[in-house]
């Protein structure tokens, strides 16, 4: 009878220490993922493996270029976007006031237009949505976005939806992206935002 209470108490401290350890590392495991962020239909996508973003010349919208460098040391949001996306008209305003709120020396929000037809369009529409805070760059020709079934790698966004917002980490990596529009200045998205702040996806 003793020897039989003593073996069921050895083997609850070992199925303790088994469960303590495998919740260990499931808690350990999960500290290296972002918090979780998206929208009605799309979830934030982390890029396994991750690569940096080659210097690519951006076009801004008042003229000249720039190329990815300019933001190193930053967490940089990639909006890509067009004046005939709806979800876009949306999204923009709400991009707006996230750089005006937690933009500076953390953050940068850029905004890149597909539009072909370039400032001609794009100039006229950010004025009719009052957006003044962002950095506005044109891609008429493609060079930063590529679509989907474009494996040129020297494209360094793929398009997989319109609108599409990615992450870029302090160092220039692609952490990864998010399909569709998004209310980019909920709890959420300064959740995932801080996260790569932090430095906790390297």
């Amino acid at each position: 009878m003793g020897r039989d209470v003593t073996r069921r108490r050895v083997l609850r401290r070992v199925l303790g220490g088994a469960a303590t350890l495998v919740g260990g590392r499931a808690a350990a495991a999960g500290l290296d993922d972002p918090p979780p962020f998206g929208n009605a239909r799309y979830q934030f996508t982390v890029l396994r493996p991750q690569r940096m973003v080659p210097p690519v010349p951006m076009t801004r919208l008042g003229g000249g270029t720039v190329t990815f460098d300019a933001f190193r040391g930053k967490v940089v949001l990639v909006n890509f976007w067009a004046t005939w996306c709806p979800a876009c008209r949306t999204e923009l305003p709400s991009l707006d006031r996230l750089q005006q709120a937690a933009g500076g020396r953390d953050l940068q929000v850029i905004a890149v237009s597909l539009d072909l037809q370039g400032s001609a369009v794009v100039a006229p529409f950010l004025r009719k949505l009052n957006i003044r805070q962002l950095e506005i760059y044109l891609d008429p020709e493609a060079r930063i976005a590529r679509a989907a079934n474009d494996d040129n790698p020297g494209v360094p966004f793929g398009r997989y939806g319109m609108p599409i917002s990615y992450i870029v980490d302090r160092v220039g990596r692609i952490a990864g992206y998010l399909v569709g529009d998004a209310d980019w200045t909920s709890d959420g998205a300064r959740r995932l935002l801080d996260y790569y702040a932090g430095g906790r996806n390297g």
